[in-house]
């Protein structure tokens, strides 16, 4: 596996994490193909969401891959009216990652982040490693605090 912006950020901050990798298909982008690649239920897999808040600017929300993001919730959360999501090919000039790789850790600003309340109910939850078919698993707490993420209700 390589080793990625935010393998080496969490392996400099001391943070426990183990890897997945599986078989990137560009026919099947669900979250869903990667939890079941990595033999985890979709609840524990989450996806990284970049969206555009009309005060606040570019957030950050991490959610269940087998979830929608609610955006009436993303924007309370964020302190804002109104939340949208970025368009696809503005993800790599604000984050440094491409769609199916984008990773809540190591993104080229430090962001406000966002992640589902659910994330608390395990052990480990498994994240985009920052590459295609490249997965991080950590303990919810130790991304949480490393990613200095709000804890909310986000889904629908």
């Amino acid at each position: 596996m390589t080793k990625t912006n935010a393998l080496r950020l969490l392996t400099q901050a001391g943070v426990p994490y183990r890897t997945a990798s599986y078989e990137y298909d560009e026919s099947d982008l669900s979250g869903g193909k990667a939890a079941r690649a990595i033999g985890m239920p979709e609840e524990q897999v989450f996806k990284t969401l970049v969206a555009r808040g009309e005060k606040r600017g570019i957030l950050v929300f991490c959610i269940p891959v087998c979830c929608t993001l609610d955006l009436k919730k993303a924007a309370k959360a964020a302190g804002d009216k109104k939340v949208e999501l970025v368009h696809m090919n503005e993800l790599l000039p604000l984050t440094g990652y491409i769609r199916g790789g984008c990773s809540p850790v190591g993104m080229k600003k430090a962001y406000p982040t966002f992640i589902d309340e659910t994330a608390q109910l395990y052990d480990e939850i498994a994240v985009s490693a920052g590459a295609r078919g490249q997965q991080v698993i950590l303990p919810p707490q130790e991304l949480i605090d490393y990613a200095q993420m709000d804890v909310c209700d986000l889904t629908e």
